[in-house]
Order: C-alpha cells, then structure tokens, then sequence
C-alpha cells in the first residue's frame, strides 16, 4: 500500500522568516512564542528550521522566550494522566531527579520549545515547573531571578516580558497556551494551593503558589481578540495572533474577577 503524499504547504526557514516580517515581527523585538510545528504543514527542517526562521526574522538584537515547563517534577498523588498506585508515591518522591535547568527536558509544550531549550547559547529560568528558556541579546535579564515560589507571577520572567515590552506570538496555538493571562492571576484575589516538587538530595520540598487555572483561556482570549488589537494572520497553515504580553495581561486582569466564580477558583 502507497504512502499518501505530504500535505502542504512547504515551509522553509526563509518563507517562515518572511512571513512572520509581513505580519509585523520587528527586528531587535522580544518574542514570546506559544507553537506548534505540526500546524504549519510540511517543514524542511522540522523545528530547527521553524527556530533559524524565528531568530531570522527578530536579527541579531532581538530575543525569542519560550515555556519548558516541565510540571512531570510533581507530586504523584495529583497524577491523573495517567495516575500511579498510592503505594508508589512515597518512592516516587524519593527518587525523583531535582530540576536541572540544562537537562531536565521541557513538557508538554511541543518540540520547538525544547529544541530552543537545547539550543547554543540559550539560557534557561529556575522555576522547577514554568521554566522559560530565551535566546538572544536579552536573554540573561529575562530568565535570571525567577523565584521558586513564583510559578508565573511578579518574580517571574512573564513581569519582565510585560517591562521590556515584548510580544507574544502564537504560532499555530490558540489562547489556551498563552501564559501571559497567569500573570494576571497572581494580581487578582486568588487562593493560595501547596506545590510539591523534588529537592536536592532525595528532599521533598513544598511550596505555597498562587493557584492558577488556565480552563476558561480560549474563552478570554476570544473577548480579548474582540475587543483589543490582536494582529492574526497566516505562517505556512498556521494561524498566527501577535500581540504586546501587557495587553493580555491588563485585559486578563479586568476579566478574570468578572468571569470567574468563587467555585471556578477553588
């Protein structure tokens, strides 16, 4: 039986690059990516590729930020997918390697990510959880200081994104994705969880967080993209929105205390 064709288009760095300047990506900016490669139809390169085209289109001077969380560094009792015997918990905590910024791999947030995160150069955030990793002439002030108990709030590298003016891109992602509406959490009036993760040497260590809960984003970012200038557009089939990280969060910050119910924070 024949393999099926590709589907297309195909992307390049060079088309990418290009594409990303008509929407507006500035040389010398600071970019924020949400991504995934599999949106953008067929890439020579893959996400090597998608990252040379990043760096392409912001230059020499400009930075591109990105999540590596890796929440797996967790407490087993709050698995679910899937979940592991009560019995192993115990164990699991003791055994489980403490967060290092150069090996520990990113999570759940896609193969560009964790290939900036591996990239010469790149620097990566503390924050054993919601790591960034950045590249580019800013890199160091964006990821340094990143607080063990500020997941994505004030002492985070999300607050200084919102200072040095960057923006955010969402390459093939929706608002579910976006990050920067967290910070508004940790300004709003929020309950307060435990966070478990490991510590040196066999240690559990628990740390008290603001609760954050990204379930109603899609909802957010739709009022949100109604009601602010959001630039979208097209990269390869991707959709693409680009937009300041202190819009989002300032817009985030007025529609969480009115959407959300005591319940949807609890």
């Amino acid at each position: 039986m024949s393999t099926p064709p590709p589907t297309g288009p195909l992307v390049t760095r060079d088309t990418l690059a290009g594409e990303l300047r008509a929407l507006g990506v500035e040389p010398g900016e600071i970019l924020l990516v949400h991504s995934s490669l599999s949106s953008l139809g067929w890439v020579c390169g893959g996400a090597v590729a998608v990252v040379r085209g990043l760096l392409d289109a912001i230059g020499p001077d400009g930075t591109l930020v990105v999540p590596t969380q890796s929440g797996d560094l967790s407490d087993p009792a709050l698995w679910s997918r899937p979940p592991v015997p009560a019995q192993w918990w115990e164990r699991i905590r003791a055994n489980m390697p403490a967060y290092d910024p150069l090996v520990t791999p990113s999570r759940g947030v896609g193969v560009i990510p964790e290939t900036v995160r591996t990239w010469p150069g790149a620097l990566r955030s503390a924050h054993p959880h919601t790591s960034f990793a950045a590249l580019g002439a800013r890199a160091a002030e964006l990821v340094d200081g990143h607080a063990p108990d500020c997941r994505l709030g004030e002492r985070s590298p999300l607050a200084r994104l919102e200072r040095a003016g960057a923006r955010v891109l969402l390459l093939g992602t929706g608002y579910l994705t976006c990050t920067s509406f967290h910070l508004a959490e940790y300004r709003i009036p929020a309950p307060l969880v435990e966070v478990g993760r490991p510590g040196p040497g066999g240690t559990w260590e628990v740390m008290t967080e603001v609760s954050i809960d990204s379930d109603r984003f899609d909802e957010l970012g739709h009022d949100f993209e109604r009601d602010r200038d959001v630039v979208r557009g097209t990269v390869g089939a991707a959709d693409v929105r680009l937009f300041p990280v202190a819009d989002a969060v300032a817009y985030a910050q007025r529609w969480l205390p009115l959407h959300r119910s005591r319940e949807d924070e609890c």
